[in-house]
């Protein structure tokens, strides 16, 4: 009987030790999946960010291209104007020519 107490105790002490490693194994499994989630989620930030620095610099170099777009119809027409002011003049000119 005396030996039963002793081998009660220490199968309990076994079961309770064991017990804790597994709490320990599942405590750290937990730890480090929260760890990886927080990685890969400073790393999609970081992509985000790079993404919009891309998109950002993309959108500067669409609107330049726009205003120099803009800017050369705008030379353009102004040119057209100068062209009908002349060839007007030009008419004009000939029409004096021709009652002369």
């Amino acid at each position: 009987m005396k030996y039963a107490k002793y081998l009660t105790i220490a199968v309990a002490a076994i079961l309770t030790i064991a017990c804790d490693k597994q709490k320990t194994a599942i405590e750290e499994d937990k730890d480090a999946t929260k760890e990886a989630i927080d990685l890969r989620k400073n790393e999609i930030d970081a992509d985000a960010k790079e993404a919009i620095k891309k998109t950002d610099a993309n959108a500067k170099i669409d609107k330049a291209m726009i205003e120099a777009n803009k800017d050369s119809m705008q030379a353009q027409l102004d040119a057209n104007k100068r062209i009908a002011d002349a060839e007007a003049e030009a008419a004009k000119a000939k029409v004096d020519a021709e009652k002369k």
